[in-house]
């Protein structure tokens, strides 16, 4: 389980660590920070497919996602005894992310690349020349980065990982652009940099699951076997057939009559095509797909999402009470709790209803408010909070 996450230097979060429990509440105000946070999560399990650069360009690359407040904000500046005003960069620029574990810990450093007119050789100029560079990073054993707890570690083009009998020198010229996670795959040489990666792999994120008319979900749509729900919803009919078949059923049917008494849902097959349909107290005939409301398919879809048979290490939804009727919430929060049996969750949420429901089935909160344009945690002091501690370039 992850214990804490870390952000230094992305858009509003300037320097921000949060403790992690089985489940987490991550709430505020419009603006206060939360999608960036949601983003940064998005963006360091990128980094464990090589996606991280790709990931960056996505939003328009390095210098529109970095910090844009000054590199340190002084109390003068907090008192209103002074203005906020640029001062004279101490750092490199930089853009960390990372986390810590109770097993394992992984932080990368992004920064720019050297200016062209600073290549010690020509033959290194490039039209990619704006792509952020991989300048560190590193895998520690336990909560804490020390030096005695270091597994493995990259500077620059070198990776060196820890072994029983010391470091040992893996790769020189490891590009840049790729993370030591995509490169370094020998479960023998770096057992716990393969464990960690193929840990980051499993993550899973929800932020755009699709309810409007023409939604891949109210269609008929060619079935498989289907553990894990698409990131849009577009396999609903067949992720709940599967979880009827090979999951929980009896967690199925108790999650549709909690939020929905006395119904059920049915899923027809025809020449290999799924649909959905669902059956209600008091109507003649059960509802299709392409019938129900925003609301009752986003819950369906959070059903066969929370109860996959092959659930994930960590799950991050954004939003899920999006469309919901209050009345749905209880239930929703029941789920989640449900789901904590098997995965870690982190959930992005706006509505109060939904975090009180949360915190009901034990869930922590962590409510965001941004001050000089830097997102804090409501009643967490500057001390305050997990221990943390960056590598250095």
């Amino acid at each position: 389980m992850l214990s804490a996450i870390a952000v230094d230097g992305y858009r509003s979060l300037r320097s921000l660590v949060l403790e992690l429990a089985r489940v987490t509440v991550v709430t505020g105000a419009n603006g206060s920070g939360k999608s960036s946070l949601y983003r940064a999560l998005r963006l360091l399990a990128a980094a464990s497919r090589d996606g991280a650069i790709a990931a960056l360009a996505r939003e328009g690359g390095l210098p529109s996602t970095l910090w844009a407040g000054p590199e340190t904000i002084g109390l003068a500046v907090r008192d209103g005894r002074s203005p906020v005003q640029g001062t004279v960069r101490r750092g490199p620029v930089s853009l960390r992310l990372g986390f810590s574990g109770d097993d394992l810990g992984y932080a990368i450093d992004l920064g720019l690349p050297v200016p062209e007119g600073r290549l010690p050789d020509p033959s290194r100029r490039t039209a990619f020349g704006l792509d952020p560079e991989i300048k560190v990073e590193s895998v520690w054993s336990g909560a804490i980065l020390r030096p005695g707890t270091l597994l493995s570690e990259r500077r620059g083009p070198i990776v060196r990982i820890r072994g029983d009998d010391g470091w040992r020198l893996y790769e020189s010229r490891l590009p840049s652009w790729s993370s030591m996670l995509g490169e370094v795959s020998d479960p023998q040489v770096a057992p716990e940099l393969y464990a960690l990666r193929e840990s980051m792999r499993s993550w899973r994120f929800y932020d755009h699951l699709r309810t409007d008319v023409d939604a891949p979900a109210r269609r008929s749509q060619i079935g498989t076997r289907t553990p894990v729900l698409a990131s849009d919803g577009s396999d609903l009919a067949a992720a709940l057939q599967t979880i009827c078949e090979i999951g929980d059923p009896s967690a199925l049917d108790a999650a549709i009559d909690h939020a929905f008494p006395g119904s059920r849902i049915h899923i027809d097959v025809v020449a290999g095509l799924f649909s959905l349909r669902l059956s209600q107290p008091g109507l003649l005939r059960p509802l299709d797909a392409s019938e129900l409301s925003d609301g009752t398919l986003r819950y369906l879809l959070w059903i066969a999402a929370l109860l996959s048979p092959r659930p994930a290490e960590l799950l991050v939804l954004n939003e899920p009470e999006t469309s919901l009727h209050p009345s749905l919430l209880a239930p929703l929060a029941r789920l989640v709790a449900r789901a904590s049996a098997h995965s870690q969750l982190i959930v992005v949420s706006h509505s109060e209803s939904f975090v009180a429901a949360l915190r009901a089935e034990g869930a922590l909160v962590h409510e965001l408010e941004k001050s000089f344009g830097e997102t804090t945690v409501v009643g967490l002091g500057a001390l305050e909070g997990p221990l943390w501690q960056w590598p250095k370039r």
